[in-house]
């Protein structure tokens, strides 16, 4: 993480970030890292790339966002993996994640969200409020999504304390007039996007914007079918930050540095080398985003002894999942294949919600998973409900499940430690 002497003061001072609560986060952060990440074992070469860029997250990429704007380019900043990434590429813009993943400023944030709000709701306010995101602060455009009614009804507060809100409506049944739903609020966004940008959105552009996206999603691809293989050749945190920085990273360097990390993964498959020994039980997760820095869980997955394959996550296979299609010739075909790819994200928000139990199964044995844990953030209902008939049909159908409910706080890490460990041993 940035440290003290990286010289981004005046830029933070700048954007208007609360300098020493800032600092204090960044030491929190960098001491977790070093913890979590830099003191794994075998961890493949090419993470070197992906240390370097969570170094630099709060600096020279915030910088290289600042010089885009610079030069007349314009940033959108997003809370999910709805927010269609091919039509902000059109317009030459650039979307990034916005900071959640972590607890900061709650005794203000209380003052505008009730306590049994979702930790990840609650996050999002927390580092606007405390002046410590410069994501939020750098953005053109922030952009919310009407998924879960906690979020739906934070938005209407957070529309008094940030000045560039933009909420996008979401369908809540995968129907036909789901479907439309979705295509006219795409549509919406794109004239959105022209607006601020400037730039009018023809065939070519957006058949480039797809290009590039589906591009990433492919490299993705790639590295998730390589966790499949037994031994695991990297570890399963060190997969979720690859997927964690693909929501910061320019699209084109990320791109390249994931392929080259598969390269090496290639190689170590070859080899027969992995980053635990075999027999090493193996844990498909399943359920909430973990966005930056949430890593408590696979922390205490992995230093139980288990190894992480695969997320039924919207940080990994969820929200990278599926390509869109760039056959057709107006503009409209190709919103219609964007939304086509968009709609089958099988997001807890929706009823009935079938598929996500389906694509759960099938991981399950892609990744030859010994067993599921099923992880939930505190209040985030959507979630929380479908973990009881997700757990009851995986377990009738021999899987182990183990159901999980946490926040971002360390406080209950030794007693994870000890659900996980009991729930590694039954199962190997």
């Amino acid at each position: 993480m940035p440290t003290e002497s990286t010289d981004y003061r005046q830029m933070w001072s700048d954007l208007g970030l609360d300098l020493e609560a800032h600092d204090a986060l960044l030491e929190v952060l960098g001491q977790g890292y070093q913890a979590v990440f830099l003191s794994q074992q075998n961890r493949p070469k090419g993470m070197e790339y992906f240390d370097f860029v969570m170094s630099e997250v709060h600096g020279l990429r915030v910088k290289e966002l600042l010089d885009e704007k610079a030069a007349g380019r314009k940033v959108f900043g997003s809370f999910c993996v709805f927010v269609p990434e091919e039509i902000v590429k059109a317009a030459d813009g650039t979307l990034v994640g916005l900071c959640t993943g972590a607890d900061f400023a709650m005794d203000a944030v209380e003052e505008y969200l009730p306590r049994n709000t979702c930790a990840l709701i609650k996050s999002a306010f927390g580092f606007k409020l405390g002046k410590v995101c410069p994501y939020i602060e750098s953005v053109d455009l922030i952009i919310g999504e009407n998924t879960c009614d906690g979020k739906k009804k934070a938005y209407e507060t957070l529309d008094t304390i940030v000045p560039n809100l933009y909420v996008m409506d979401l369908p809540q049944v995968k129907n036909a007039r789901g479907r439309e739903l979705l295509k006219v609020e795409y549509m919406r966004f794109l004239r959105k996007v022209e607006e601020l940008s400037g730039v009018t959105i023809d065939v070519a552009r957006m058949k480039q914007g797809i290009a590039r996206v589906n591009a990433k999603r492919a490299a993705l691809h790639r590295l998730a079918a390589l966790r499949a293989v037994a031994p695991a050749p990297i570890s399963g945190l060190d997969a979720l930050l690859i997927n964690q920085v693909s929501f910061y990273d320019d699209t084109e360097r990320f791109t390249q540095s994931v392929n080259a990390i598969c390269d090496e993964l290639d190689a170590r498959v070859a080899a027969g080398e992995g980053v635990s020994p075999k027999g090493t039980p193996r844990i498909l997760m399943s359920g909430c985003p973990m966005a930056v820095p949430n890593w408590k869980l696979p922390w205490v997955i992995e230093s139980a002894g288990g190894v992480i394959v695969g997320e039924e996550s919207c940080v990994g296979e969820r929200g990278m999942r599926g390509l869109v299609s760039d056959e057709g010739e107006t503009l409209e075909e190709l919103i219609s294949n964007i939304v086509d790819r968009y709609f089958d994200i099988d997001c807890a928000i929706f009823t009935p919600n079938t598929d996500r139990l389906g694509h759960v199964r099938e991981m399950h044995e892609s990744y030859a998973a010994d067993g599921v844990i099923h992880y939930s953030l505190n209040f985030c209902q959507p979630y929380q409900m479908e973990s009881y008939p997700v757990a009851q049909a995986l377990q009738n159908e021999g899987v182990p499940v183990l159901r999980i409910e946490t926040d971002y706080s360390p406080e209950d890490a030794e007693q994870l430690k000890t659900r996980v460990e009991a729930f590694l041993e039954m199962i190997q």
